[in-house]
């Protein structure tokens, strides 16, 4: 894993440069949860992603809400890639280099990175510079798990956007975690495996709370995405 923070020129003119932030990422990353122990995998978009987001709002960016679209440049690899924006604004590229490259340069094993233009930040509030003060929650928060069947050209990011407007207080975090195409799944279709985290506020969530929270969760990706739940 390398990064640098410096100047990226495109041309001679006064204008020509970005102020940039990069990272690469390269070999194995360590196994997710639903990977056994003793199985690595290749580094991927999902692991510079995380690193995009978590560097934006280090520098007080609101990373984790920013859009994602998959405009990034060629130098990435095509679907394996996308941009943070917000609106217009592009803060930051990501994905897996394009294999193209890697073999020019003689790479056998996939890598990862992200950049970040770090002149496209929002300008921090007038004070708001002060961190806020921590309040941790006196509930434990729990987890339910999803599985989507959605058109494959359906975004991950869609999908995780829906399902939290199932409840914007309660749902804190919502995340994909397999994604199959296969046996099983009718051709132009896949099967998306999200998860969502419900964090109760002031009293113990009920078993009838929860299951509304779910089917709300079921209702608002089938509204703004054609998922259907998958049996």
């Amino acid at each position: 894993a390398l990064c640098e923070v410096g100047p990226v020129f495109h041309s001679s003119k006064a204008d020509g440069q970005d102020y940039i932030a990069a990272g690469l990422r390269a070999g194995h990353a360590g196994p997710r949860h639903w990977v056994e122990e003793d199985t690595t995998r290749a580094v991927d978009a999902y692991d510079v992603k995380a690193d995009a987001i978590a560097t934006l709002e280090a520098c007080g960016a609101p990373g984790s809400s920013a859009q994602i679209t998959r405009d990034a440049p060629d130098y990435y690899h095509p679907g394996r890639s996308g941009a943070l924006r917000l609106g217009k604004n592009v803060l930051a590229y990501f994905g897996e280099l394009h294999p193209a490259i890697l073999d020019e340069m003689g790479i056998k094993s996939p890598m990862a990175g992200f950049e970040i233009f770090l002149e496209n930040i929002p300008a921090a509030r007038a004070g708001s510079t002060a961190k806020k003060l921590l309040q941790l929650p006196p509930l434990q928060a729990l987890s339910k798990d999803f599985a989507f069947l959605v058109d494959e050209k359906v975004a991950a990011d869609d999908i995780i956007r829906a399902a939290k407007s199932g409840d914007k207080k309660l749902i804190v975090d919502a995340y994909v975690f397999d994604v199959y195409q296969g046996q099983g799944v009718e051709d132009g279709k896949k099967s998306v495996a999200l998860s969502i985290t419900l964090q109760p506020l002031n009293e113990t969530l009920t078993d009838e709370q929860i299951e509304e929270i779910m089917q709300n969760v079921i209702n608002a990706v089938a509204n703004k995405t054609g998922g259907v739940l998958r049996g």
